[in-house]
């Protein structure tokens, strides 16, 4: 599956978004405008003005929506979530070439709040994944204390961590000294 630099970009800016939802016991990574302002700010997000509350709150239920895509297995309420997503944004394909990308996509229409235009560009990007029949491809963490959404975008399809050096290597540790231990006694 061919992944172009933007959509790459929007994958990882909905990775990151869905993993900012508090977990049951841990803070909300968009607790604030200044969190959306330091979110748009890494992700490079275009064409977003000054910020506001209507503006997080707005994130907020894009980003649940988008956590449902990561949870959900089945294509039809996937494709049917992500459908929602970027006709409620008012999607706008438009080539467009700027700040030294070359030419790519933007889906989101021209003055597009944030919450549009992720909900257009990020939901065009899972939405490719989808049609290529590549859903299983998003995925949650297997550490049974993490359930953080990724992209697996190895060979295999053989990613099961959000991260091999920590959950994955944690793991690992756990297992061979729960070997060593049965082994000694």
């Amino acid at each position: 599956m061919l992944i172009t630099h933007d959509t790459r970009c929007s994958l990882d800016a909905v990775v990151d978004l869905v993993n900012t939802t508090p977990e049951e016991d841990g803070a909300d990574g968009l607790a604030h405008v200044a969190a959306l302002s330091d979110f748009v700010r890494t992700h490079n997000v275009s064409d977003v003005g000054v910020l506001s509350e209507r503006d997080l709150a707005d994130v907020r239920q894009v980003r649940a929506r988008f956590a449902e895509v990561f949870a959900d297995p089945e294509p039809r309420a996937t494709a049917a979530i992500i459908n929602e997503l970027i006709a409620a944004a008012g999607t706008t394909p438009r080539l467009t070439d700027h700040d030294g990308y070359d030419w790519h996509v933007h889906y989101f229409a021209p003055g597009a709040s944030v919450a549009d235009h992720l909900a257009a560009d990020c939901g065009m990007a899972l939405a490719f994944f989808v049609v290529a029949g590549e859903q299983d491809r998003l995925r949650r963490c297997e550490a049974p204390d993490c359930r953080r959404a990724f992209v697996d975008l190895s060979r295999n399809r053989s990613r099961r961590y959000c991260d091999s050096r920590t959950c994955g290597n944690r793991l690992h540790v756990a297992a061979y000294r729960a070997r060593r231990k049965e082994a000694a006694g």
